[in-house]
């Protein structure tokens, strides 16, 4: 099984490949669904996402463990959950072996006693084990178990936590926790309008940032402190908070994943309803990644991956929590862009200057302004300024009626979509005008407007209440998180204007090469050279021609029938690396050449007490992009399929990119444009020819097609070289390593 049972993924075709439209239908927790779980149409089905209304909106809620003790740290979450309950308007129910009452409420010995169904229960107990099977007899819909001392704390927490997990599934209700906390039951402010972001964190304390938007006017509507996730998980709330109306983007910490699949499928659905996802991912450096799996006792997988991962379902990735803020405050609050021009406007050129470096780095595009623009804006700014973009203004227009007409001048480009203004400190009254005119031209346009306030101050009447005040205006406080929040907002259009899902694109039957391939395959073995080459040959990628011999004679009719030059090379179940042991001979053009390479060989062979089943005689192919193509397991997410730079620097200059099958075309294409060495494909380096690039991307499909089939019985695969040819000429995969679980 890949990850975690809710939602799993299991390893058989069906599950890993035709059940990813999302997760398959679900018996209590989510098992995978079984073959032919289809809609007429042949598409996977979704399953339901968990009614999570009852959990921030529950009807009645037990709390287990109350008290009203002074001095208790069960008194005061009593309390909060009081206050919470009368909020939402659910009547809480105290259980309390030896309590009658508390802080006036009636108590209930067990949950058995209590007067009615329960749709949430809250454990205020060190072990909450025993009480599962309690509640699940008692029908409760959700529990929160904020005890500690699981799987954060090494292998004795981390067996408590599986018989944990274990007792939820059976018992048919939904847990959030272990190691989680009240957050989920602060006091939201009620008088903000708009849509809100929605807030998932693994630790309580890195979401209070977010939190305290709302004191800038940012409308938060949901905490999920999810904790260790025994039970519900971070994808469980994407997948709830991307279908709620009121929830405009969706904010996450994320220490570690519980399950790879399950959190892409929950991307998925994101993606398809246009939510965007902003997430702080931790680990991306060894220590990272360490301290993160001691806190919630999840894996933080592979960052590279991960990385690619996320951008691959359009998840954001910022680093810090203040970018967490900006950029989700920012998707959630701003219109579709109608454009993706984006202007900056100062009143200082080295501002705008400053500004536009910043942007241009990060791949922000700052169009030049049209002529006409140009001359319509120099009626109110001197001639010789600069208008192109960046637009500065020299500063005087900005303090009378000039600066509103120029501001609507830019915003009415149809070229347009974004005005940023910075404003690197206050300099009123001509600030204060600056601001008011920005908010007022922004309450009329659809476009997006964004300022830069400067001041590491804050205080000014200008920011606190006329740039704050504005719900149309994005007011950042430094250049690098409106950079940041502008980029990931034009580029979550982009991904969801017309987003098809990668598992629309998924194969839903096993292919006829997927059969051939099995009898191929031997488990807890290395394939030989020869028999990785039919592996690819099974799935219609091109090897050469080649014969595998076992005699001097034999060797020499093979390379009359394959053609001069050849290459000879030693072919074994456990043989690597060939080169190192001097096990390849190439360039041979004679009879002669090919019996004195094939005694030296296995002579060498021999000495290094290697396994022969025979020696390759194999075309020569020359004159080519040498390439590598692969297949690993990621501990979180399964099967990956990475493509770079191949041949003997594979591993120096680390030039690959990876991606989580299933994808299309599109992500094959754009695997390429990440590698540093794209450029040798594109042909000129050298005079060599453009490659084949259309081919390169038909093996990159070839290859995921293999990983999506062979998952559960090949655990790495590597075609090192794949010599991409020229423009029309193919690719050929000149050695192979296969090696099956």
């Amino acid at each position: 099984m890949l990850g975690s049972t809710h939602g799993t993924l299991t390893t058989d075709f069906h599950a890993r490949v035709v059940a990813c439209g999302e997760q398959p239908p679900a018996a209590v927790h989510g098992t995978a669904a079984a073959e032919g779980d289809l809609d007429v149409s042949g598409r996977p089905v979704y399953s339901s996402v968990p009614d999570l209304d009852r959990f921030f909106r529950p009807g009645s809620v037990a709390v287990i463990g109350a008290s009203d003790a002074e001095g208790r740290p069960n008194t005061g979450i009593t309390r909060q959950l009081i206050a919470w309950s009368e909020r939402v308007g659910a009547t809480l129910h105290p259980v309390h072996p030896t309590r009658t009452a508390v802080f006036g409420v009636p108590c209930s010995p067990t949950v058995a006693d209590l007067p009615e169904p329960v749709d949430l229960a809250v454990l205020l107990v060190a072990d909450p084990l025993p009480l599962i099977p309690q509640l699940a007899d008692a029908k409760v819909k959700f529990a929160v178990a904020f005890a500690s001392g699981f799987a954060e704390t090494g292998e004795q927490g981390a067996d408590a936590q599986t018989r944990l997990t274990a007792a939820v599934e059976r018992s048919g209700l939904r847990m959030l926790g272990p190691n989680t906390n009240l957050n989920a039951f602060e006091k939201f402010r009620d008088d903000l309008e708009g849509p809100a972001v929605a807030l998932i964190t693994q630790s309580g304390h890195q979401g209070r940032p977010v939190f305290a938007m709302q004191e800038l006017g940012i409308r938060l509507s949901h905490w999920a402190p999810t904790g260790n996730e025994a039970d519900l998980e971070t994808s469980d709330f994407i997948s709830y908070f991307a279908e709620r109306p009121e929830v405009g983007a969706i904010a996450c910490y994320v220490e570690g994943l519980r399950d790879g699949r399950s959190f892409l499928l929950a991307a998925d659905r994101a993606a398809r309803a246009g939510v965007p996802v902003v997430a702080v991912k931790v680990g991306r450096t060894e220590t990272g990644a360490r301290s993160a799996a001691s806190h919630t006792g999840k894996l933080t997988g592979a960052d590279r991956v991960v990385d690619a991962a996320m951008r691959q379902y359009g998840v954001i990735r910022v680093n810090g929590l203040d970018e967490l803020q900006d950029t989700s405050a920012l998707l959630a609050r701003a219109r579709k862009p109608q454009a993706d021009g984006v202007v900056v406007y100062s009143i200082s050129g080295g501002t705008g200057a400053h500004f536009a470096d910043l942007a241009t780095a990060a791949g922000i595009g700052l169009p030049v302004l049209s002529e006409a623009k140009q001359a319509e804006l120099h009626t109110w700014i001197p001639e010789y300024l600069n208008v192109a973009n960046p637009v500065d203004n020299g500063g005087h227009p900005v303090g009378d009626w000039r600066g509103r007409k120029i501001i609507d001048a830019i915003l009415a480009d149809p070229g347009v979509g974004v005005l940023i203004c910075p404003i690197t400190g206050p300099f009123p009254p001509m600030s204060d005008k600056l601001a008011q005119d920005l908010v007022d031209a922004a309450e009329t346009t659809d476009k997006l407007v964004c300022v830069v306030w400067g001041s590491p101050v804050g205080t000014e009447e200008a920011y606190r209440t006329t740039l704050l005040g504005s719900s149309r205006v994005a007011t950042f406080r430094t250049f690098g998180n409106c950079v940041t929040a502008v980029k990931a907002y034009l580029d979550h259009h982009r991904f969801t204007n017309g987003y098809r899902s990668p598992f629309d694109e998924a194969p839903r039957t096993p292919s006829p090469s997927f059969r051939k391939a099995q009898a191929l395959m031997r488990p807890h073995q290395q394939l030989s050279e020869h028999a990785a080459k039919q592996l690819l040959r099974a799935y219609g990628i091109r090897v050469p021609r080649e014969q595998l011999v076992t005699s001097a004679a034999a060797a020499v009719r093979a390379a009359g029938q394959v053609g001069y030059p050849v290459v000879m090379k030693a072919s074994g179940a456990q043989l690597g690396h060939k080169t190192e042991l001097g096990l390849v001979k190439v360039g041979l053009t004679s009879a002669s050449q090919v019996r004195d390479a094939y005694r030296e060989l296995t002579d060498i062979a021999r000495y290094e007490s290697v396994d022969l089943d025979g020696i390759l005689v194999c075309q020569m192919v020359e004159r080519g992009v040498e390439m590598v193509v692969g297949v690993t397991t990621d501990a979180l997410f399964g099967p990956t399929v990475t493509v770079g730079l191949g041949g003997v620097l594979v591993e120096l200059l680390a030039d690959t990119a990876v991606r989580v099958p299933p994808f299309g075309e599109d992500q094959a294409r754009a695997m390429l444009a990440e590698l540093r060495g794209h450029a040798l494909l594109e042909g000129g380096v050298r005079g060599a020819p453009p490659a084949d690039v259309d081919a390169l991307v038909e093996v990159v499909l070839r290859i995921q097609r293999m990983a999506l089939e062979l998952g559960d019985q090949l655990a790495e695969l590597d075609v090192n070289p794949l010599m991409v040819l020229g423009r029309g000429q193919g690719a050929v995969a000149l050695d192979a390593l296969a090696v099956c679980r």
